[in-house]
């Protein structure tokens, strides 16, 4: 077992520059099933269904960045429709092959979702979004990313952040390796499951991240199977274009 008390951030498989499409799209299909077995989606959902009861306004409009194929975006769409909410859920992701994906996916299922291609880190985000979440991303930055990038979403959304990620932790590890091999058949899934916990945060890490993101307030709580979430709620008294 590796020494996990400290982390140790390596270059995962999926973010090289120029990586084979069909390995791609087929690594994207095993992070589906495993976030879909992690019950990631739920874990956000039910912050982002509590703030659509409360609201008047609808729609509820959702932004996940770094969304890779979307699943998780198309997954929370999929939730809403069943629950009769008017959320909108969209996504964008650094890879324009990723983008495609998860369009083409939406299409198929008959969601309506729209995905473009955007850096989370460098560029503009786009306003109006009452909820804006990531999940899988923050363990790929350093910390002083990882702080850059709550700030953003901080500032970009009206009322919800939610971050949903991997402990690290030598269960969170076991877990990885072992479920990486029996949900896909991807060698890019199998190295960067095991790698992504080695460079995962713990719960504590988590928080402080969010206290040095200014994020007063902000909630860490463990998920199954071993991953957290992280919310922080807008101060109504700051309004939503603040």
């Amino acid at each position: 077992m590796f020494n996990l008390r400290a982390r140790n951030r390596q270059l995962e498989w999926m973010d090289e520059p120029g990586i084979d499409p069909l390995a791609h799209a087929e690594a994207l299909g095993g992070l589906e099933r495993i976030n879909g077995i992690s019950f990631a989606a739920h874990s956000l959902f039910a912050p982002i269904r509590d703030l659509a009861r409360g609201l008047p306004e609808q729609p509820l409009r959702v932004l996940d960045l770094a969304c890779g194929g979307g699943d998780n975006t198309l997954a929370l769409a999929a939730l809403a429709r069943r629950e009769g909410l008017n959320i909108r859920c969209d996504g964008c992701d650094l890879s324009d092959q990723a983008v495609a994906i998860a369009t083409g996916t939406a299409a198929a299922r008959g969601l309506e979702a729209h995905f473009f291609r955007a850096d989370a880190l460098n560029d503009p985000l786009p306003g109006g979004y009452d909820v804006v979440l990531c999940s899988l991303f923050l363990h790929h930055l350093d910390g002083d990313d990882a702080v850059l990038l709550l700030q953003r979403m901080a500032a970009t959304t009206g009322h919800l952040l939610l971050v949903n990620d991997l402990i690290r932790s030598p269960l969170g590890y076991a877990l990885a390796w072992s479920a990486c091999r029996l949900l896909s058949r991807s060698t890019i899934v199998h190295h960067d499951g095991p790698v992504s916990v080695q460079g995962a945060f713990t719960t504590a890490e988590a928080a402080a991240l969010a206290a040095s993101a200014g994020l007063g307030g902000a909630l860490v709580r463990r998920c199954w199977p071993e991953r957290y979430l992280l919310q922080w709620r807008r101060p109504a008294a700051a309004g939503a274009g603040a």
